[in-house]
């Protein structure tokens, strides 16, 4: 079970922002308290331990009343050997680290970089392979419906089943990356662990109702950088609709661990191409590339990490950034129970929604405090 509690502070952010065709938006500041997720998981085995199972539901209380404010979702896994399990269900597309089971051990709690946010994929439900190619080697390949089915009932789906996603991790110094391969050095590595990893995602993509908007036009987690959603009426400011649109991207990332010290990145690059629309558009393909840093540290072993975590996005319609300066203590000296305050800079943000702590168009300063119950 994951769950935490959190104090929102977008005060310091501007109350608008204007995108790269002119348009200015309001930016709708909040400053609440929220017992913002609760996720409850279930796993095991059936008949035979290589026969595995997981059922899990969760709700982010802060999207109350949209589409996908409670999910009810899991899958079955046959592992046949140390080399191949074959899995079918509900599954997170390896487009980036953040989405190869480190979730919830992050830096940050239950938001990535904007630069991540922005280029990856989500949650989809498709058929898998995976396994350990050689030893510490790690290979993950998924076809699957679309980016993200959160929120997009079966009618909305085209009838591709085209997406394809691809990963591999190697640890070549230890062998492994902490628990979860997650972020930051709590396991206080006494050897040097290191981590290196790629990965490749294509998905044709088509304009589906997402949780989150209120038109029910689109699909999906491609926006300009400037944060306007491409399947949007008029996305370009020339009148134009996009119907549809192939999204490709690639990811490598590396880290390394050190008796509490921790330096993670990853470099994204994006080519969203093959436009359908009902008119001419200023583009025939978008390219967009970025990348996140995030380093920590542990002054006291078990008790206390500080850390810095940013991104940056070289896009064609803008250049946005993020930085955040956070601090996190687990009373209990284990990673149960944390605290975490953290501040955060946004320079025009081409990501948000009621689940993260920015906004789309976001420019100024976040401040948040967390209380994480995981077990």
């Amino acid at each position: 079970m994951v769950t935490y509690a959190r104090y929102l502070n977008q005060m310091g952010l501007e109350d608008s922002y204007t995108d790269s065709f002119g348009r200015t938006f309001a930016i709708d500041r909040r400053q609440e308290a929220q017992l913002q997720k609760v996720n409850i998981s279930f796993k095991g085995w059936l008949f035979d331990p290589k026969f595995q199972w997981l059922l899990f539901a969760w709700t982010a209380n802060t999207s109350q009343g949209l589409g996908a404010q409670t999910v009810v979702e899991g899958f079955l896994r046959y592992r046949f050997n140390d080399q191949i399990a074959v899995g079918g269900g509900l599954i997170a597309l390896p487009t980036s680290r953040s989405l190869l089971y480190t979730y919830p051990h992050w830096l940050r709690v239950d938001a990535r970089t904007i630069a991540d946010d922005f280029f990856r994929g989500a949650y989809t439900s498709g058929f898998w392979v995976e396994g350990e190619i050689v030893d510490r080697l790690y290979y993950k390949a998924v076809i699957a419906n679309n980016l993200s089915t959160l929120g997009v009932d079966a009618a909305e789906l085209d009838d591709d089943f085209s997406t394809v996603s691809v990963a591999t991790w190697w640890m070549p110094t230890t062998g492994e990356f902490g628990y979860a391969n997650g972020f930051g050095d709590f396991d206080w590595h006494e050897e040097v662990a290191t981590l290196f990893g790629a990965s490749f995602t294509r998905s044709p993509e088509t304009a589906q109702s997402q949780p989150g908007e209120d038109e029910g036009f689109d699909n999906s987690y491609i926006r300009l950088s400037d944060g306007t959603n491409i399947f949007a009426p008029n996305a370009f400011g020339n009148g134009v609709q996009v119907d549809a649109a192939t999204y490709q991207m690639a990811a490598v990332h590396a880290g390394v661990k050190y008796r509490g010290w921790s330096l993670e990145a990853e470099y994204y690059a994006r080519w969203i191409r093959d436009f359908e629309a009902d008119g001419p558009l200023p583009v025939d393909e978008l390219f967009d590339q970025g990348f996140q840093v995030q380093a920590s540290f542990m002054p006291i072993r078990d008790t206390l990490q500080a850390y810095v975590s940013g991104s940056h996005i070289w896009g064609e319609f803008g250049d946005p950034s993020d930085i955040a300066f956070g601090l996190n203590w687990f009373p209990l000296h284990r990673r149960n129970l944390r605290l975490n305050t953290q501040a955060l800079y946004l320079d025009d943000s081409p990501v948000g929604g009621l689940s993260v702590p920015y906004p789309v168009g976001g420019k100024g300063w976040v401040f948040t405090t967390d209380a994480v119950l995981s077990f």
